[in-house]
C-alpha cells in the first residue's frame, strides 16, 4: 500500500474525523470492533480521558488488563481503523481475546488496511517488551485469518465458546 498510514494516539485534534468513523460503524449495525470504539464519544474529552486511563492497571476493574488504543489514519486525515492493544493477557484473553483487537471502518475494507494496522500494532507490542503476541479471529472470518497469516501468524488451536462460536488462536513471534 503506497499511501501514508500511521497509528496515532487519540487526541482532540481528530474529533470530527473520529465522530465520522464512529457514526459509520453505528449506522452499519455490525458489531463494533475493537470494543472501545463502541463507547459513546460525544463527550470527547471524557472519551479521551477514558482511553488514557485504561493504561493504568490501578484504575481498571479486576478482570481487565492495561491496554492502549490507537487509530489508523491515512495521509489525507481519514481514520480508517482502530486497534486496542492489551499489554498482557489474563485467562479470558488467552482463550478468546488475544493481545490485539482491531477493526476497519465498513466503507474502507478490502483495501489492505487490516494488514497495515496489524503490522503497525506489532511494532507497538514490541515497544511494550513482548516477544510474541496472540491474535485471534472467529473461524468464519476468513479475511481476518488471511490478515493474521500475512503478518506471520501461526495457528496454535481453536477454542469453542459456550455459544458454539469457534475462535482461531494464532501466535506471532516478534
Amino acid at each position: 500500500m503506497e499511501e501514508q498510514l500511521q497509528l496515532v494516539k487519540p487526541t482532540s485534534e481528530y474529533y470530527e474525523e473520529y465522530l465520522s468513523y464512529y457514526e459509520e460503524w453505528k449506522h452499519s449495525k455490525e458489531q463494533i470492533v475493537p470494543w472501545v470504539v463502541d463507547k459513546d464519544p460525544y463527550d470527547f474529552a471524557a472519551y479521551l480521558h477514558f482511553l488514557e486511563s485504561e493504561k493504568d492497571e490501578s484504575l481498571l476493574p479486576h478482570d481487565f488488563v492495561p491496554h492502549s488504543t490507537y487509530w489508523l489514519r491515512r495521509g489525507d486525515g481519514r481514520i480508517v481503523g482502530a486497534v486496542n492493544i492489551r499489554h498482557r493477557l489474563n485467562e479470558r484473553l488467552l482463550r478468546v481475546g488475544g493481545h490485539i483487537g482491531y477493526g476497519i471502518r465498513p466503507s474502507e475494507r478490502q483495501k489492505g488496511y487490516a494488514t497495515a494496522i496489524l503490522a503497525q500494532s506489532l511494532e507497538k507490542t514490541r515497544e511494550l517488551g513482548l516477544e510474541k503476541v496472540l491474535v485471534v479471529c472467529d473461524s468464519w472470518n476468513t479475511a481476518s485469518e488471511k490478515t493474521i497469516l500475512k503478518n506471520g501468524g501461526v495457528l496454535e488451536s481453536d477454542y469453542t465458546e459456550e455459544d458454539g462460536n469457534v475462535v482461531r488462536r494464532y501466535w506471532i513471534e516478534l
